[in-house]
């Protein structure tokens, strides 16, 4: 890339940032300078954030470098340290909004990037990929037809494609990302971020209160970076269901045959021996209390372990993490779809679709191959909830469409704990407590030390400390049903569609009481500290202290994030 004096300026400000950010760190840990590594994964970061955002970014970067002559005589990444630290406090806690989420993003990425560390100033990865001749991935042609068309490799196009080209139709599956096996990298790692997540897992959506989450923009989608915890359709929704929607056939009865088909093909089990220290925590602590906790199973496959029987939590068994492989969809149904002869084409984003005779003409743009045309007699959807609603709107479908997205609002607690609870292979807990669902579900969640330096953010004196207290420590977070409801629209000349969400004030008192019995959970389990994911959030270190949560949660002051996007194209 050329650098011109616009982008050196911004590189000159990021590394001042990077550099300033991860100093304090460095005070109470062997981090190792310098942080060239951390510059060039924001910059990464940066050049893969939605496109609407890039340019606001950009000027809001340059806007509080050029803020550093008011108050120090010097632009911002030309001032000594100490009056660095002081501008960048001022912004981090400044009561407007912007200047707050901006040093938020700048010290999320430099502290993910701190704390992946293999090794000082390691290189940014190469993607490993099987696209090049690989079996059934088609040729990039400007010109492809086909019988059925899947827009989208998620568990629902891959799911479709497959039981589609296994029943004799010719099957063309397009993916915007790229076919990477699961072993290209480290599951929930800085690397799987830039490989596999969608905009490089900077995705949020927007309102007075800023919720998170994150999209698969790979061969497979979410099921490549997710945890894989499986859930049957509860018989309370399937009833609702029927009644609402006046659908036969729709009975827990009714589903079981698929259910069973289903959790056969991805391997659904149970861990084949005692759960992880930080996993029986919330078990134990919600035991306590009398409240119900459950091991969730997960489409994981152990070695000699087909169907596996629940292990109670108190049976004497190792608690050396079990080896089992995760069963996404690049390990189950894409191979199936390409054995029957499906034919896969990655790297390859549907613009915009319209009809064409009688089929469908799509309008696509391949990474190398640039603009290419598929015909197709029949077209799925399949692109999730964000990304299918943007594509209909694209294409000039509009009635009923992105209106009512719905997500699960959290919130998320770091605990301290006198002994260790965590390790380098710990993964995504298993336990949930559903004593308060639908309302309210309990869990823990990844708590590798990038991701409990960013869990404490709100709590910079204790995330400094995290290379030496991550082995006691663990992140757990407590998600809510939300009547809230959010909107997908596409904008004029950008790709990335803006997503808007907005709570109720039902759900903010809701979070409030998440935080308040998570906490409960907690320090039954025999946690010593919380610290929860509020700007200038009290630490706990009783049920005392419960008061000091707020109630309700206030607007744009806690960290939100969801994993679960739907209802943004409903029925009709």
């Amino acid at each position: 890339m050329m650098i011109t004096a616009g982008n050196q300026w911004f590189h000159d400000t990021v590394s001042a940032l990077a550099y300033s950010l991860a100093r304090p760190h460095e005070r109470h840990e062997p981090l190792c300078r310098p942080h060239n590594d951390l510059t060039q994964f924001i910059l990464a970061q940066h050049a893969l954030m939605p496109d609407y955002l890039r340019t606001p970014m950009l000027a809001a970067t340059l806007g509080f470098d050029t803020f550093g002559l008011l108050k120090g005589g010097k632009r911002f990444h030309r001032q000594p340290p100490e009056k660095r630290a002081r501008q960048i406090a001022a912004w981090k806690y400044s009561a407007v909004g912007f200047q707050r989420d901006l040093i938020r993003y700048f010290e999320s990425l430099a502290l993910v990037a701190l704390y992946s560390r293999g090794g000082a100033g390691s290189p940014l990865p190469a993607a490993q990929t099987n696209d090049n001749g690989a079996h059934g991935v088609a040729r990039p042609t400007t010109a492809q037809r086909a019988q059925i068309v899947v827009v989208g490799s998620g568990p629902g196009g891959a799911i479709t494609a497959c039981h589609l080209a296994e029943a004799g139709r010719d099957v063309l599956l397009i993916e915007e990302g790229a076919y990477l096996p699961l072993t290209s990298c480290q599951p929930f790692s800085k690397d799987e971020m830039l490989q596999k997540y969608r905009n490089g897992g900077q995705t949020v959506a927007m309102g007075k209160n800023k919720i998170a989450y994150v999209e698969g923009r790979c061969v497979g989608g979410g099921s490549e970076i997710n945890s894989g915890l499986y859930h049957r359709t509860p018989p309370e929704i399937l009833e609702r269901w029927q009644k609402e929607f006046r659908v036969e056939a729709l009975s827990e009865r009714d589903l079981t045959p698929h259910f069973e088909s289903c959790e056969r093909d991805v391997s659904v089990s149970l861990l084949p021996g005692a759960a992880p220290s930080a996993s029986l925590k919330l078990c134990d602590g919600a035991t306590k209390l009398g409240w119900k906790s459950l091991e969730i199973p997960r489409w994981f496959r152990y070695e000699g372990r087909d169907a596996l029987p629940r292990v109670q939590a108190d049976q004497q068994v190792s608690p050396t993490p079990h080896a089992g492989k995760r069963q996404s969809m690049t390990e189950t149904f894409i191979p199936r779809f390409l054995k029957a002869g499906g034919r896969l084409l990655p790297r390859t984003r549907a613009r915009l679709f319209r009809t064409d005779g009688n089929g469908w003409l799509i309008e696509a743009h391949h990474q190398t191959a640039g603009s290419i045309k598929i015909m197709a007699e029949n077209l799925f959807l399949c692109a999730g909830a964000v990304h299918s609603p943007a594509l209909l709107r694209r294409s000039g479908i509009t009635s009923n469409i992105g209106n009512s997205l719905q997500v699960h609002p959290t919130v998320k607690i770091v605990a301290r704990f006198a002994e260790a609870v965590n390790s380098a292979n710990l993964g995504v807990p298993v336990h949930q407590v559903k004593e308060f669902a639908p309302r309210l579900s309990f869990g823990c969640s990844i708590s590798s030390p990038p991701f409990l330096a960013l869990g404490l953010i709100d709590h910079p004196e204790v995330a400094r400390e995290t290379s030496r207290s991550w082995q006691n420590s663990a992140i757990y977070y407590a998600m809510i049903t939300s009547e809230g409801s959010g909107t997908v629209r596409t904008l004029p000349r950008f790709f990335d569609p803006l997503v808007r969400y907005a709570l109720k004030g039902n759900d903010r008192r809701n979070l409030a009481d998440g935080f308040r019995k998570l906490a409960q959970i907690l320090f039954q389990s025999g946690a010593t500290e919380l610290y929860p994911g509020l700007t200038r959030g009290p630490v706990l270190r009783c049920d005392g202290c419960l008061s000091k949560l707020p109630d309700p949660l206030p607007d744009g002051l806690a960290s939100l994030m969801t994993i679960h996007l739907f209802s943004s194209c409903p029925m009709g």
